[in-house]
């Protein structure tokens, strides 16, 4: 983070935001987010996989008409664009995803606004602006801008309809050692509050796929995905993988200023799953 603020409270303040102020993103900022998005430190997993996020300007081909308008996709006046690219394979959308939301975390902590967007808007509008590689697609974008602090009521309204504040609670996410037991705050020892961040984390739908499952010691917490059935099948890849990666990186964030040690790694239990729908993703392990 380049500023003095905590990530925890940052990830529990951001919103998503739909109503812009008209104001043009300042110099500066704009300055501050081409080297962020062009520093290759920022743009690689913990795996390796690597994306690509572009600023784009306001143009013609990309404006207000290039996000369908409705309820939950309705966006007033954007000041910009910033819009991932990444090959359409499991982890590189789980990589790219963890990438893109420290980079939303870090928009917040300089007070400009962002909405993740991974359906509601004219991709089209966007590859006429970016050069795509062999492979590369557009999962998804977020318009960026400052707050219309006058518009707050809307936004409010907006949430409620799309009931972006009505989240899971931890005994409908989270597992201890097996899926036939919940795990309760209390037992969840050091990483109470990164198992809570990945809760308050945004998602497709408010759908909040992710399930986590503690190990008896609690050094090691092994992240599955449970698939919506069809979801977003009509777009041509799974969105609700980069849910997995928000998840991993609202949980490696608050680790990360709690000074918990650890990395990220692909080693599946040999648990039994509850359902078919149930997939493993990745574990932390703590150090």
């Amino acid at each position: 983070m380049m500023f003095n603020k905590s990530t925890i409270d940052l990830m529990k303040k951001r919103q998503s935001i739909r109503n812009f102020d008209t104001q043009n993103i300042k110099d500066f900022h704009v300055k501050d987010i081409k080297e962020y998005i062009t520093n290759d430190e920022n743009l690689v997993g913990p795996f390796g996989n690597r994306g690509r996020i572009e600023f784009i300007p306001v143009t013609n081909n990309v404006s207000d008409k290039g996000i369908k308008l409705g309820t939950y996709g309705f966006i007033k006046n954007p000041q910009g664009y910033l819009a991932g690219v990444a090959r359409n394979s499991k982890y590189s959308l789980v990589e790219f995803a963890y990438t893109f939301q420290k980079l939303v975390i870090w928009l917040t902590g300089l007070e400009v606004g962002t909405c993740w967007m991974g359906g509601t808007f004219n991709r089209n509008s966007f590859e006429k602006e970016i050069q795509l590689g062999e492979e590369e697609f557009i999962p998804c974008i977020t318009p960026i801008g400052y707050p219309n602090q006058k518009q707050r009521v809307f936004d409010k309204a907006l949430r409620y309809v799309v009931k972006a504040d009505n989240k899971k609670q931890w005994d409908q996410l989270f597992y201890d050692i097996s899926f036939e037991v919940r795990l309760k705050r209390e037992n969840a020892g050091p990483l109470e509050i990164p198992i809570e961040m990945v809760r308050l984390g945004p998602s497709a739908s408010n759908k909040q796929p992710w399930r986590l499952l503690m190990s008896s010691d609690r050094k090691v917490c092994h992240f599955y995905i449970e698939h919506t059935p069809n979801y977003s099948s009509k777009l041509g890849y799974d969105m609700q993988l980069l849910d997995m990666g928000i998840a991993m990186g609202q949980f490696e964030l608050a680790c990360k200023e709690l000074e918990i040690e650890g990395h990220w790694s692909v080693a599946e239990p040999s648990i039994q799953l509850p359902t078919e729908h149930i997939e493993y993703i990745v574990s932390w392990n703590t150090l």
